[in-house]
């Protein structure tokens, strides 16, 4: 006998399971940055008002290409100790307020900065090092740098900020056509520069040239980040009028559907900045220039992220919110609302008295704020609306009269 093989019904396939990142561009999930803004803008005060102590009560420590100085570097094999033991050997030589810093370069230098030295406190200064790493003096190498190149370095700098930030503010008026976008976009990139200032002045870091170069470097990742949110922003508020939603709740929208893309390229970018950074402390000793880029770009990548999402977008929402034109608009949204609930709450009344007239059982939803009928009480209620007619159309005490029935004639009648 031939066996029929019946074949086994095709799985139904699962449906695929959306991303966290595509509930957030989607809209399904949201984060509401918009209405806790109060306590984003008392987190960047307080960092800023750290950051501001910091430099006050601290100050910079200010490297010598700022302040002017002599360095000295010996060759010698570095060791755990090979700091202290230099600090007291030029300790030891009874030169008052040398300014001493002594640092290791790699595992093979160290290097002594003091202040401006004269020629006699130069040569005491070598023949102090080179009897501790002992060596001749002739190979301690020694280099004096004037405070004037420090100053013009100072100069340039904030030439070069100030210019920075004004083209910045014009730019982005120009393409957004917005000015109140240019100002939070200049509060943005402040904020940076005052945190990542003031944590130079709270850890205590050498600032140097190319800390300089990489504060420049951070404010333009900073406004790439917020050039990104605001480019969402006026997607999201374009032709608002015709929209539900106000400014503020569609400024959010657009922060939601930027939000993982900026999470991506923080870390994309703070990775690499990371390991200059380690690379510049463990293996450099913290000298050179990798050491001051990665301090100073870490901070500014982290800090920029945050201030064109919690701070920038915010703001411009605040700012726009008090145009007579949104204003306006607000009103007309609360007006349809006020509207639309009054037409429920008329429709439900009307409905309760018309269905407590019959007697028909309600359940009452209190989430949506809207009555149903039951099925079984609808049956009901038809039954007894039918009934209560018939018994109008009959007068009182009126007997019901039988219906006549057609009589049969038998088949011989009908036959004839």
């Amino acid at each position: 006998m031939n066996e029929t093989k019946v074949a086994a019904p095709a799985p139904k396939p699962q449906a695929k399971k959306m991303t966290f990142a595509h509930r957030l561009y989607t809209g399904e999930f949201q984060f509401d940055f918009m209405s806790h803004r109060r306590r984003w803008y008392t987190i960047s005060a307080i960092l800023l008002m750290i950051s501001v102590l910091a430099v006050s009560v601290r100050g910079l420590n200010l490297g010598i290409d700022f302040v002017g100085g002599s360095v000295f570097q010996a060759p010698v094999q570095v060791t755990s100790s090979t700091v202290d033991q230099f600090g007291r050997a030029v300790s030891a030589t009874g030169l008052s307020d040398l300014d001493l810093q002594v640092n290791t370069v790699g595992e093979s230098t160290v290097r002594i900065q003091t202040r401006s030295l004269d020629t006699e406190d130069v040569i005491t200064v070598r023949e102090a090092i080179a009897e501790q790493a002992g060596v001749s003096a002739d190979e301690v190498a020694y280099s004096l740098i004037g405070p004037s190149w420090g100053k013009q370095i100072t100069q340039q700098a904030l030439v070069a900020l100030i210019v920075f930030l004004v083209l910045v503010g014009i730019l982005i008026w120009v393409y957004f056509r917005d000015w109140k976008m240019s100002v939070s976009a200049l509060l943005a990139l402040l904020h940076d520069l005052i945190i990542t200032v003031g944590l130079y002045a709270l850890i205590g870091f050498t600032v140097t040239p190319a800390t300089v170069i990489a504060v420049l470097t951070i404010l333009g990742y900073s406004l790439y980040d917020t050039v990104v949110v605001f480019d969402m922003v006026r997607e999201q508020t374009r032709d608002l009028k015709h929209q539900s939603r106000t400014y503020t709740e569609a400024a959010n929208a657009a922060i939601n559907q930027v939000l993982v893309r900026s999470i991506n390229t923080t870390i994309i970018a703070v990775l690499p900045v990371l390991a200059i950074l380690i690379a510049g402390l463990a293996v450099l000793g913290g000298e050179g220039p990798l050491a001051d880029l990665g301090l100073a770009m870490l901070i500014g990548m982290i800090s920029g992220a945050y201030s064109s999402i919690f701070l920038a977008a915010p703001f411009l929402a605040q700012l726009r919110e008090r145009e007579p034109a949104m204003i306006k608009h607000r009103a007309a949204l609360e007006k349809a609302q006020r509207r639309a609930k009054a037409k429920v709450v008329a429709s439900v009344t009307t409905t309760d008295s018309a269905m407590s007239a019959a007697g028909v059982p309600m359940t009452a939803l209190p989430a949506e704020g809207a009555l149903t009928l039951a099925d079984s009480g609808t049956e009901a209620a038809g039954h007894d609306q039918a009934d209560a007619r018939a018994q109008s159309d009959q007068a009182p005490g009126a007997a019901t009269k039988p219906r006549n029935q057609p009589s049969k004639k038998p088949r011989s009648a009908r036959k004839k």
